[in-house]
């Protein structure tokens, strides 16, 4: 009997979790690499496949969630031999029943971007070679290489049934920043995949109002849902997960009359909640059969009604707001000025507040505000840019930083910052702690901001689809190696990136990238400009300040010059900086240095003079 022929009379019940349960049982290998326990601990595993399958189990998964050679740091002849006996221990576990037991190649997320095809094809060709035909692609983060490698199984294994699974927090997100239920509709289009849905990181709880959100009359796979246990606890140094098997089982029967026709258990799960699960099954009044029956007829009603068009499936960017004017003039192709301006380290802010007042009057777009530079408190980036907003009525672009804040605390201020009517913000991953204060201030880094961006973007699609942020970011023209800054842009255009900064123009190789980046890069670029106004601070910057670099010629200019020389100085270089890149960029960045605000009003009333109001 095939997976597809049972799933047309029956339910199909999943094992439970594999690693979880062998830290609870023997913690002493809570610090090893559980899949190369398929060759040095093969009773064990076979055990543990044999524990769930007399719980009641009718599928059961590979020990080869992490089995790649970039995760296990090991060759092609290691991994092979650990898929080999991995997939070699869940057969002979099976053997004892008849053939309605099934064994599924499990595979987890790729660890490598870009590359996502290769990275799976590796494990499935050794599986392939096994005779594996079931394989499970589980706790998802995203889509990449998903469906080519599903394609890739299905020419090679035609009667091959597939699940893929993404892991979707309580607040409905991957870990990648990606909406989990827009990919579930995505990757129902697939024509290879067999079985879609969710597993990890959330309970049976919040899997299952996302399952009862499903409508029915657009599955066209099965659906598949597989919760942890619920919510890990620490005891000591260990991860704990509560004990209800009760609550669990009845969770997985509830999921059933939902919708789902394959659950089972993810972390924290064990043989006791799979036993619980089969045997409130085997007597509740659940029927499968109506439940296929009742899918089918509505999925024949929708598709007597439906347009051809699928919907919800479209990409919202923030400069189609249109109460953003800010961005509509970049869309527009009109040149914008952006100034930035140092966020205080005390609460008087007199001197931010008529410094922004000033360069409102001079025609600036928009003012700039750092997230806490060089690691160190200053007033919230956030909360000044919402103060500009409501008392000078400016546009406001201020930097948010992956440093600081996990992603929940992200969304409760991207909230704030909404009804504010705050819609640009600049993401950036933030600067390092120094390491003089690492003792007291601990920093987050639990991604990236490529990943934020992608965060952000998704927020615009489910909750800011009426008034959607602009996303900005950084980018590093001055990098020795830009190959790989290019690289990292185009992911960030990927993820909902609109418009990038660039660090300032102070070498020709910095100019020389920025060509290169407007020839290269399907984006809005702002071109930084950074007055440099002494020797001391040309010198400074050039070796203290990350991803500025300054022409040595540049810094040799400034020996001997006063205050007054060094400030001409720097007016007439950024006049040339700004005359030599306009023609490359859709509008100009300039950074305050020192509150030197006079200084800035010049080059803000030449740029407006000669590339603005003047168009030329």
């Amino acid at each position: 009997m095939t997976v597809r022929e049972y799933l047309e009379n029956e339910p199909l019940l999943f094992d439970g979790a594999m690693g979880t349960y062998i830290i609870e049982k023997y913690p002493k290998y809570a610090k090893e690499q559980l899949e190369r326990l398929n060759l040095t601990e093969p009773g064990l595993i076979q055990q543990i496949h044999e524990e769930y399958l007399q719980a009641g189990a009718v599928a059961i998964k590979t020990n080869t969630f992490s089995a790649n050679c970039q995760t296990l740091q090991t060759d092609r002849k290691q991994l092979e031999q650990m898929i080999q006996k991995g997939w070699a221990l869940a057969n002979a576990a099976v053997q004892k029943y008849d053939d309605t037991r099934f064994v599924f190649a499990d595979i987890g997320p790729a660890v490598t971007e870009g590359e996502e095809f290769l990275f799976y094809k590796e494990m499935v060709d050794i599986f392939l070679q096994c005779g594996a035909k079931n394989f499970l692609f589980e706790t998802q983060e995203n889509r990449a290489g998903l469906e080519q490698i599903c394609s890739y199984i299905k020419e090679k294994e035609a009667d091959s049934f597939l699940i893929v699974s993404f892991a979707a927090s309580p607040e409905g997100y991957t870990r990648a920043g990606f909406l989990a239920e827009k990919l579930f509709w995505q990757m129902q289009q697939s024509d290879s995949v067999d079985a879609v849905g969710f597993n990890c990181i959330s309970g049976p709880k919040h899997l299952l109002e996302r399952t009862k959100r499903l409508p029915a009359h657009r599955m066209k796979k099965y659906l598949t849902v597989m919760p942890n246990a619920g919510y890990p606890a620490m005891l000591g140094k260990r991860i704990y997960y509560g004990k209800n098997q009760n609550y669990y089982g009845k969770s997985l029967i509830e999921l059933l009359e939902a919708g789902a026709s394959v659950i089972g258990g993810c972390c924290g799960t064990t043989p006791s909640d799979i036993a619980e699960a089969g045997k409130l099954l085997a007597h509740s009044a659940f029927s499968y059969q109506t439940l296929l029956e009742d899918r089918r007829k509505a999925q024949r009603e929708y598709i007597r009604k439906a347009s051809a068009q699928e919907t919800g499936n479209g990409e919202i960017r923030g400069m189609q707001n249109s109460q953003n004017t800010f961005a509509q003039k970049l869309q527009a192709g009109k040149k914008v000025v952006v100034v930035e301006l140092d966020p205080p380290v005390e609460p008087d802010i007199d001197f931010f507040m008529e410094g922004a007042a000033r360069y409102q009057h001079a025609g600036v777009d928009a003012i700039d505000i750092a997230d806490c530079p060089i690691a160190r408190a200053r007033i919230d980036s956030s909360l000044l840019a919402c103060k500009l907003k409501r008392e000078l009525g400016m546009t406001a672009i201020p930097h948010i930083t992956c440093r600081d804040r996990n992603i929940n605390a992200t969304k409760a201020l991207l909230l704030g910052l909404n009804i504010e009517g705050v819609n640009n913000v600049l993401t950036v991953t933030g600067d390092p702690v120094p390491e003089a204060m690492r003792h007291e201030v601990k920093t987050v880094f639990s991604y990236n901001s490529a990943v934020l961006s992608r965060h952000i973007q998704t927020f615009n699609e489910e909750i800011f689809a009426r008034n959607p942020f602009m996303v900005s970011g950084a980018l590093n023209i001055n990098a020795v190696n830009f190959d790989s800054q290019i690289a990292h842009a185009r992911k960030k255009i990927e993820n909902g990136v609109s418009v990038l900064f660039t660090q300032p123009v102070l070498s020709e190789r910095g100019l020389e990238n920025l060509k290169r980046a407007r020839a290269e890069l399907p984006i809005k670029l702002l071109g930084g400009i950074m007055p440099v106004v002494s020797y001391r601070n040309a010198a400074f910057m050039n070796h203290e300040m990350a991803g500025i670099e300054v022409q040595d010629e540049i810094i040799r200019l400034y020996e001997g010059k006063n205050r007054e020389e060094g400030e001409e100085l720097a007016f007439v270089i950024s006049q040339n900086i700004i005359d030599e890149m306009s023609q490359f960029i859709d509008g100009f960045y300039v950074i305050t240095p020192f509150k030197r605000i006079e200084l800035v009003l010049k080059i803000v009333n030449y740029i407006k003079n000669r590339y603005v109001d003047g168009k030329m």
